[in-house]
């Protein structure tokens, strides 16, 4: 089940968190990066954001978030995790499709790292196209995806 989360509350941010960190350690061993940004992201960040945050639970677990901004009619995902625990199940792309459902959008826009190859394929599936590459600062080549929808 998909709910809207109260990241403000102090539990409900400690699961995010949690989440945001069993998920992003996975990430940073599958793209070979000794110094991934989003394991330094606090609870305290999470908690103060200003972003939308989407969880599915399983058996009362939070086992996936998505955090995303709508600016107007674009809607960006600045998030998409799910514990390694559940893996394997769909839940990324159910929440996907949960948000594309929700949100009245002309365009979406994702990044993730060139070499996290299964989630450029997730968001393939969804529809998403590849419209740049770019290497920040911090080293780790990124890849920048968006989905058109004429409303």
């Amino acid at each position: 089940m998909i709910y809207k989360l109260d990241n403000s509350n102090d539990d409900v941010g400690n699961q995010i968190f949690k989440v945001f960190q069993n998920s992003y350690k996975v990430e940073a061993q599958l793209i070979n990066a000794c110094n991934f940004p989003p394991l330094s992201r606090s609870i305290k960040n999470i908690k103060n954001s200003g972003t939308l945050f989407y969880g599915f639970y399983e058996n009362g677990c939070l086992a996936g978030v998505i955090e995303v901004v709508a600016k107007g009619k674009q809607l960006e995902i600045d998030s998409l995790t799910v514990d390694p625990k559940y893996f394997k199940k769909g839940i990324a792309g159910q929440l996907i499709s949960y948000i594309l459902d929700l949100f009245e959008f002309t365009d979406v826009i994702v990044e993730t790292a060139v070499a996290n190859d299964p989630a450029i394929n997730l968001y393939k599936k969804h529809g998403f196209v590849e419209f740049k590459q770019w290497t920040p600062a911090h080293g780790i080549r990124k890849v920048a995806m968006s989905l058109k929808n004429a409303l």
